[in-house]
Order: C-alpha cells, then structure tokens, then sequence
C-alpha cells in the first residue's frame, strides 16, 4: 500500500530526528501494510548500516535491523530460531527484507520474534532523544498492537544471553498455511529450571517460570492466571480454543523436556 501521505524520508536516521507524523522505516512490511494518513515523514533506519548480528561471550546482540533471512542464516541452526522463523510462513521475498525489529514493534500477537525474543529472555535496548533504556522482550509488548516504546524512542537491539539448554516447540492454526493462533516455546536450561513462554493466543507475551520441572497440576494451576479476557478472539481462532491448545501444548512440552 503507497503511503501517499509522506511527503519526505530521512536517510539514515538516528534518535533525536523524530517528531509528530514520523515514523521509524526498518524494512516496511508492516508499515507499508494499511493505511497510515498520520504519517508525513519516514526516518530510515537500515541505511545506518548496524552489524546484524554481533555474538559475543555473553550472548548474542540482533540489531532492530536485522532481517529474518539474516537471523535464519546466522543462528538457524539452534532449532527454535529456526522454527520461529518459519513460523512467519512468509516467502522468501518476505524473509530478506521484514526485520526483527519490525516484527516486534508491530506487536501482533501471532509476531514470531516476540515469541523467540520473549522464550530466550531477550532484553530490548531503546533509543531515544539523548536517553538509553533497556526492557525485558517480554515486557516490551503490552498487548495488541500497542508497547512500552515512547514518543521519539526507537528500538536498537535485541540481546539474547548464550543459546544453550534444550527447547520445545508447538504452534497451533486454523489452516495448515495459516497465522499462528497460539505458540508455545519451552526452555529448559542447564541447572533444571524451566521456562514456558505464551503467545499468539494471548494478547501479550506470558512467561512462566519454574526452579525445577512442574508437574502436570502445577503446570495447569499456572496457566489458570490467564484470563478468558488475556486470550486473543479474531478469525484465527476463537478463545476457548486456543485456551485448550495452550493447556494442551503446554503439557507436551513439559512431558517432552522431562524426557
């Protein structure tokens, strides 16, 4: 969709430039996707040349910037980078040019990155006019469409500690093609401790965590703390359904990763 309403892009940008009716332009997939009148001007992000992925000692730093076919390349070999990539079920045309900040900063609850970002603890780092501040990925979207990012401030990075421990996957859909309606990511790291990760079903992320492996009833006493008002109620999928997959994939993970 032509945004017919910006009349200027600015190129590169950086925090400081913005001001009402800009918008930050990372690799378009989502902003140029509806109509947006608001906008009169674009601060073009990707032209400020961000190393995509650094990996350092103490983990991994993915720039806002990075596109998911860079993030499947570079790190596709730890099984649930990849599977949230393909989670997007996007073309390849898709893949090279959506970013991850992107995905995450349209805050839609189906967004794979929210979920990967959410399941390995990343910490999102926020640029803003002469200000820097840092925020848990799972605290980053607060719920539809909406996150914490202030007037002006842009999202850098995205920080993952080491990819170590063993994961589970399940995503549940109306259609076999179609957008996820409820996605389950566990990780269970090296001293025992378990972390259960809930999106798409759930208008924003829920992290459960756990000192050792839960049993079946305390895994299902936790997820009581999601409300029938939490869940997500569109066409893909209505919310006693994906209420039941949750439970359902929650405790296929749990059996899995007590395996």
């Amino acid at each position: 969709m032509d945004l017919h309403t910006v009349t200027e892009v600015v190129s590169p940008a950086a925090p400081g430039m913005w001001r009402p009716g800009d918008a930050w332009l990372g690799g378009g997939t989502a902003l140029f996707g509806e109509s947006r009148p608001s906008i009169s001007r674009l601060l073009d992000l990707p032209s400020a040349g961000w190393s995509p992925i650094t990996v350092r000692e103490d983990g991994v730093e993915i720039a806002a910037t990075c596109t998911v076919a860079t993030l499947f390349r570079t790190l596709g070999a730890y099984e649930v980078v990849g599977q949230c990539c393909h989670s997007f079920l996007a073309s390849f045309k898709i893949w090279n040019v959506a970013t991850v900040g992107g995905n995450l900063c349209a805050a839609l609850p189906a967004g794979p990155m929210i979920s990967l970002g959410a399941a390995l603890g990343g910490v999102c780092t926020l640029l803003g006019p002469g200000s820097s501040r840092e925020v848990a990925v799972a605290d980053f979207v607060t719920g539809d469409g909406t996150t914490v990012l202030r007037d002006g401030e842009l999202l850098r990075s995205i920080r993952l500690p080491p990819l170590t421990g063993r994961t589970a996957f399940r995503r549940g859909s109306l259609h076999r093609h179609g957008r996820s309606a409820v996605l389950l990511i566990g990780v269970l790291d090296l001293e025992g401790a378990l972390r259960l990760t809930v999106t798409a079903a759930t208008r924003r992320p829920w992290v459960f965590r756990f000192e050792r492996m839960p049993s079946a009833e305390q895994l299902s006493a936790a997820l009581d703390a999601i409300s029938p008002a939490d869940l997500v109620d569109d066409v893909h999928g209505r919310p006693a359904w994906r209420a039941h997959l949750t439970r359902l994939y929650a405790e296929q993970i749990r059996t899995e990763l007590s395996a």
